[in-house]
């Protein structure tokens, strides 16, 4: 890598932008790949620019005016817990919370700056010294802490803030597209890093890594609490925490002092540790910030860089009947792993593909697992996994407890909610019968609709008729008339709750003194019947849609009402959101892929007049949203639930960029890492407030977002398989979703991810719409890649002399891809047994047998490449091939279509 030399200069900058004093004086540092600003009187960062984006700024710098003062974090700062030997408290120390000038060293050779920060850390007994300087061609920032004084000294805590521009408030949707970032940690030990990526999803992206000493052992957050009198806490940032903003983070290198006090009891990612200085000692610790041309590009960038690369297929998450690969790219050699817990995974050597080391990754015990890797040069590398049942096992387990444990028969309940499949509270053990949120106890909204979607969107693919009967009980005696109005001038519109806090309507019922009814979530009887919320519609088209599918293409499963009619009632719902909740329309909608089915459904039907209909409110929609740069908005400042609608709808209008560009922004807050929770899991910081038992702002680990936004992702890998990166993003959110259900079979609405709790949400929430994307999405993929060859995702994967076999192991067993032929083959009735790519170039399909409602496959063929056909006649039934099923061998050859 060739460099250009630094240079440092001096000049001043303005109130309006610093919002220092109008003197205030600042530096500006030239460096190969950054311009920056940093503050002279703290020597802490203010601008980070990277040359070449147009005056794009990882720092928060344009809300330095508010952002200024005690107790507010930069760039540069340094957080410390440390106590004496034998004097047993810690004493905590930040050199944010107060600022009484550095003392400024000399700054010589490679170095920018130098400053001795002691005085910013008042009373401490260590000398701390920083250091910003240009290593190899990279920006660096480095600490050296020495003990001067003649006792040992623990260093529990020590936590370098990570203040990069996540600050939405006061931005509008373009303005945060183009200005802000999102970060994102690997918790990977000495090969963890933090990425910075645009909202928008271009380039460049930033990479801050170990550069000496710096392990990110863990992720601090920095709140928003103040002492009682108003003056900052430590370990706080004033900044308001909201919709619009998450919070800053500490990248943590010792953190011991904190999981044996505040987070004590809480199983970590990584094991805490702590570090003596004697008398006399010093230790260094530093970062690297270094650029990455793309998000796609992070990993080459990595290895660029030196450090260890993991790739993981299909990801972080392994059914105990499928074991991952997992493949490595590292420059010091691997000398030996371990696993905690022991005995939960079992690691095997695989065969090198090139520069990369492969391993087989079998689960063994459900749960979190870590694998660490250790080197030849003393670092380790921690890789985080979780241990599922077979995917369908999990999803068997779930659909009984949501039809038995979350079973409501509410024969008295006043506000007609039963039978249904209401909200569960696992950590009680109840149903969700009152909460002053009303929704969550109303069955509607994603926080009360969640548990009965999740139980129809479970039958798509794994029907059982007594779960069905269930439903069609729900669907007859509740959904039809009571939540979805049958008649009058809101015919067809849905309701925003069934239960509402109103004692002047309902005297006689109890309502939980407990709860604090005081807030607008405490709607009363009138504002909770309106229909006016659009977001409510797509959960109950889903279900007239599958129950649609459902009756159409098994036989006696579905009785309360034929296939049409519940076609019909999609149909009306979906209008009836375009008449009666025409606000929040102007937004894309979570599920909103439903309503491209439905439309497709009605066309396949001949219900030609309602297609046209539907279709023609559905362009006036993707016109709009073709003439935004950025149409991801909603009732939320900044929000990951609408891209899933816009996409789908650009891409079957053929708007292929508009389309792509949505693709591009979903990478921006959707990544892969070595680690189950992060792993495609789509960024999301608020619905715990609105959906969670443990309410608060926080980063949610496989929330909602991580399968929705993985549709569109898995389409465009479909498309073109060219990018092998869209698949491992969009299946580690298909994957994730599986963690949230535990062995019993609750679906918890997401995981918290702060480390003084890292356990799933007791409430069963908003899952449902996470179970929709899993249920509209999930299907095996057989791959073959340039350096690591053929892979399964989902799948097992086999290989002969006379092809690749795929044995599908996924949840429902209806979706395969063959990427190589760029070939899609889904069911919307029957089961995959193999799919087994020839080398002539045919594909032979083989089905599981019939069951009582299931005597034909109904099979459709989705063909990006050449197009296949049956080599046999079979009758058709609405645009589906009929293959007859019978026990024993069932096979069907597919063929190239002579044109």
């Amino acid at each position: 890598m060739t460099t250009k030399p630094f240079t440092l200069k001096r000049h001043l900058l303005g109130l309006l932008v610093l919002g220092l004093s109008q003197q205030a004086l600042a530096q500006t540092l030239d460096t190969p790949h950054f311009t920056l600003e940093l503050d002279d009187k703290a020597q802490t960062l203010i601008s980070m620019q990277p040359k070449g984006a147009g005056g794009f700024d990882f720092l928060p710098a344009a809300h330095s005016r508010a952002h200024s003062g005690p107790g507010y974090y930069r760039l540069g700062d340094i957080d410390l817990r440390l106590r004496i030997a034998g004097k047993g408290a810690w004493q905590d120390y930040s050199s944010a919370l107060t600022s009484h000038g550095v003392n400024v060293l000399s700054a010589k050779g490679k170095v920018l700056a130098a400053s001795d920060i002691s005085a910013d850390l008042q009373g401490i007994p260590l000398k701390v010294e920083r250091d910003w300087l240009v290593e190899k061609g990279a920006l660096v920032l480095r600490f050296r802490l020495t003990n001067p004084t003649a006792q040992r000294i623990e260093i529990g805590g020590l936590g370098i803030p990570m203040v990069f521009d996540n600050v939405i408030t006061g931005r509008t949707l373009d303005q945060a597209h183009e200005q802000a970032s999102f970060t994102e940690p690997y918790m990977g030990m000495d090969a963890g890093y933090v990425q910075v990526t645009r909202l928008n999803g271009k380039g460049p992206t930033l990479l801050v890594v170990p550069e000496q000493q710096a392990p990110l052992e863990n992720w601090m957050p920095l709140l928003d609490k103040t002492q009682p009198d108003g003056k900052p806490l430590i370990f706080n940032d004033p900044t308001h925490r909201t919709t619009t903003f998450e919070g800053f983070y500490d990248w943590m290198v010792l953190s011991k002092g904190f999981s044996d006090t505040e987070w004590q009891g809480v199983k970590q990612w990584n094991r805490p540790t702590a570090k003596w200085l004697a008398p006399g000692a010093s230790m260094e610790t530093a970062v690297r910030f270094v650029l990455s041309p793309s998000i796609k590009g992070i990993e080459a960038t990595l290895k660029a860089q030196q450090r260890p690369v993991a790739v993981g297929i299909p990801g972080y998450v392994v059914p105990t009947d499928l074991p991952a690969d997992l493949f490595l790219d590292t420059p010091s050699a691997i000398t030996s792993m371990t696993v905690a817990p022991k005995g939960a995974l079992v690691v095997s050597q695989g065969a090198d593909k090139g520069d990369w080391h492969h391993f087989k990754v079998a689960g063994k015990k459900w749960g979190r697992a870590r694998l660490t890797v250790h080197y030849q040069d003393g670092s380790e590398q921690s890789i985080h996994y979780f241990v599922t049942d077979p995917m369908a096992t999990a999803v068997s387990k779930m659909g009984h407890f949501l039809y038995n444990q979350q079973w409501y028969q509410g024969k008295n309940d006043p506000f007609g909610r039963g039978p249904s499949v209401m909200g569960y509270d696992n950590q009680a053990k109840h149903i969700i019968l009152q909460d002053s949120r009303v929704w969550i106890a109303g069955l509607s909204d994603e926080g009360g609709a969640g548990p009965w979607l999740a139980a129809i969107m479970k039958e798509l693919g794994q029907p059982n008729a007594g779960e069905v009967a269930k439903f069609e009980q729900f669907y007859t005696q509740v959904l039809d008339g009571n939540l979805q109005y049958a008649s009058g001038p809101y015919k067809y519109g849905v309701k925003k709750s069934l239960f509402y806090y109103d004692p002047k309507a309902l005297p006689n019922f109890q309502y939980d003194k407990n709860l604090d009814w005081s807030s607008w979530t405490s709607w009363n009887k009138k504002d909770a019947a309106s229909p006016e919320r659009s977001f409510n519609y797509p959960h109950v088209a889903a279900a007239q849609w599958v129950l649609y599918r459902l009756a159409r293409f098994h036989q006696g499963l579905v009785k309360a009402h034929p296939w049409r009619w519940y076609l019909n009632q999609a149909y009306h719902t979906t209008m009836a959101m375009m008449t009666l909740a025409p606000y929040y329309t102007q937004f894309g909608q979570m599920e909103g892929d439903v309503f491209v089915a439905i439309l497709k459904d009605l066309r396949h039907e001949g219900m030609n007049s309602e297609a046209d209909k539907l279709q023609a409110v559905m362009k006036k929609r993707a016109d709009h949203w073709a003439s935004m740069k950025y149409p991801f908005g909603s009732e939320m400042p900044w929000d990951s639930t609408g891209q899933e609608e816009v996409y789908a709808w650009m891409r079957y209008f053929g708007d292929t960029q508009q389309a792509d560009e949505t693709r591009d922004v979903i990478l921006g807050y959707d990544l892969t890492q070595p680690h189950w929770g992060y792993n495609g899991s789509a960024r999301r910081f608020w619905d715990f407030l609105y959906a969670g038992k443990f309410s608060r702002i926080e980063r949610q680990l496989h929330h909602y977002g991580s399968t929705i936004n993985a549709l569109p992702l898995l389409d465009s890998y479909r498309r073109n398989p060219a990018s092998l990166y869209l698949l491992r993003v969009g299946y580690g959110g298909m994957m994730g979703s599986l963690t949230n259900i535990d062995q019993k079979g609750f679906a918890s609405a997401a995981f918290h991810s702060f480390p003084d709790m890292l356990k799933f949400d007791p409430y069963s929430g908003d899952y449902g719409s996470n179970f929709f994307g899993q249920a509209y999405g999930i299907g095996s993929y057989l791959v073959k890649d340039a350096q690591l060859g053929w892979l399964g995702f989902g799948g097992e994967v086999t290989t002969a002399a006379d092809g690749i076999t795929l044995l599908p192991k996924d949840d429902f067993k209806t979706r395969v891809y063959i990427a190589p032929l760029k070939l899609y083959l889904t069911l919307d009735a029957g089961t995959f047994k193999a799919v087994q790519y020839r080398t002539d170039g045919t594909v032979l399909v083989t089905f599981n047998g019939p069951d009582a409602q299931t005597p034909h496959a109904a099979l459709n063929i989705h063909a990006y490449g050449p197009l296949y056909q049956p080599s046999r006649p079979l009758n058709t039934l609405a645009g589906r091939y009929q293959v007859p099923l019978k026990q024993g061998s069932n096979t069907l050859l597919l063929r190239p279509k002579k044109l």
